[in-house]
């Protein structure tokens, strides 16, 4: 508008001049939506996997072609000088067998060497080599036989340590670690059976021998989720799951040694408190709602989400990115203290490094937390800090306690590729099933053992109706 045309507006009068102003007023508050609006979507366009809970699969862009980077100039594989790192030899103890060589004649002149003794140190040489593999069947042939005095006949029975079934327990703990622990399908199980073993089996069969090493384990499973729950810390966490083909939510407990994870109904807090019962650990988790019930005191809430959080404000604008870049800069020297305490293990210094950041972090959420234009994108995050804010610092007072939650998220991990190679589960039953192989699973790698060995001794306890080794 011209000041010739706002002139104009003024000499027409007072009804003239309201009239125009209300038009302005109702295009400035449909442009006000208009950016309100466009600001939403912008911050929905920022979020990925670097500043957000999203996984990488999900982050904008996936799947373009990446710009190649720059040549090196250097050959590829291990460069000059560079020590090698070679297989060693297997301990003599391990040896399962030893040939003798020795020269019979003489290289320069021809000379038999023949009762010459050997001179200096031999030279070893290890093959390491499968032997032919072949599933061995045995066949148990019971016989009857007529009593001379009564006349009755009497049937042999199948020793105690005989499965009833078609397969041992080997093979059928193989057959489950391959499923659980390489997260194979039944299909490919089947074939690998075919193709390495020379035995044939139907994915029918697979599924059957699943189903009984999950019935098998069903009180390792309680006793397992006993000592989770009596753990003085442990980390959970969720993530969605299907069963026949419905949503569902795969709950994890985690500690050092072990694994418990529960398909449920949904991710609500009715959930978490099915999980964790009447534990009285220190749970570390991410923010997610479901757990708002449990005790700030005595909780740990993750650094490393936090750290995503922060991030995405500091990438937004004016009041927002001053407000992430604040909390980014606390939350970097939060994880510098940890990293020197992991070294010194010096708490007297963790607590020392760590006050300023509180102080500094507190002020900064109570400010952002007040109603106003400028705090509208972070007022939300920072409300829900100062309402847990004791669970953001456990880990400086407790021993056993990190600020983060990796080790839930390693351990979901496994059962995340699980899922999305089988799709699932298809049953109830097969719920139980897959919960329970995979805490046995997970279970056994925290502890360094093998799941085979575990699975084949869970096998032949069933088989002799005795209770089934615990996972702890």
């Amino acid at each position: 508008m011209e000041r010739s045309e706002a002139e104009a507006i003024y000499d027409s009068g007072r009804k003239a001049c309201v009239e125009v102003l209300l038009a302005l007023a109702r295009q400035v508050e449909r442009l006000e939506g208009r950016v309100e609006r466009l600001e939403e979507e912008l911050r929905e366009l920022r979020r990925n996997s670097d500043n957000s809970s999203l996984p990488p699969s999900a982050d904008p862009g996936k799947g373009k072609r990446r710009r190649k980077a720059k040549r090196s100039g250097r050959r590829a594989g291990g460069q000059p000088g560079h020590p090698g790192s070679g297989r060693g030899l297997v301990p003599i103890e391990h040896v399962d067998e030893v040939q003798e060589h020795v020269p019979e004649r003489c290289a320069g002149c021809g000379r038999s060497l023949a009762g010459v003794p050997a001179r200096g140190p031999v030279r070893r040489h290890q093959i390491a080599e499968l032997p032919e593999i072949a599933v061995k069947v045995t066949e148990h042939r019971l016989a009857r036989r007529r009593c001379p005095g009564c006349g009755g006949l009497a049937q042999a029975e199948l020793p105690a340590e005989v499965p009833r079934g078609r397969f041992g327990p080997r093979l059928e703990a193989a057959v489950a670690t391959l499923t659980a622990g390489f997260r194979l399908s039944r299909r490919q199980v089947a074939d690998l059976c075919s193709e390495l073993f020379g035995v044939e089996i139907s994915t029918g069969t697979v599924d059957a021998i699943c189903q009984r090493a999950g019935a098998a384990l069903a009180e390792p499973q309680e006793r397992l989720s006993n000592a989770v729950r009596e753990a003085p810390a442990l980390c959970v966490d969720e993530t969605g799951w299907k069963q026949a083909g419905e949503k569902r939510a795969l709950w994890g407990a985690f500690t050092d040694e072990a694994a418990v994870l529960r398909i449920a109904a949904s991710r609500h807090r009715e959930e978490a408190g099915a999980l964790l019962a009447e534990s009285e650990a220190i749970v570390s988790s991410d923010r997610w709602w479901a757990y708002d019930h449990l005790d700030p005191t005595r909780r740990q809430i993750c650094w490393s989400h936090l750290l995503r959080d922060f991030r995405f404000h500091a990438e937004g604008l004016t009041h927002q990115k001053e407000f992430g870049e604040a909390c980014l800069r606390i939350a970097e020297a939060v994880f510098s203290a940890w990293r020197g305490f992991q070294q010194d293990r010096d708490r007297r210094r963790l607590r020392r490094q760590v006050k300023p950041l509180e102080r500094e972090l507190h002020g900064l959420l109570e400010q952002a937390a007040r109603k106003s234009a400028k705090t509208r994108f972070h007022r939300g995050l920072a409300r829900n800090l100062l309402k847990v804010w004791p669970a953001l610092w456990t880990f400086v007072e407790q021993a056993g306690v990190e600020p983060t939650n990796n080790r839930a998220e390693r351990g979901l991990r496994h059962a995340v590729i699980y899922r999305k190679l089988s799709q699932g589960s298809r049953s109830a039953q097969g719920g139980l099933t897959t919960e329970r192989l995979l805490s046995a699973a997970i279970s056994s790698r925290l502890q360094g053992r093998s799941l085979f060995a575990y699975l084949a001794e869970v096998a032949q306890a069933s088989i002799r109706g005795q209770p089934a080794p615990a996972l702890v």
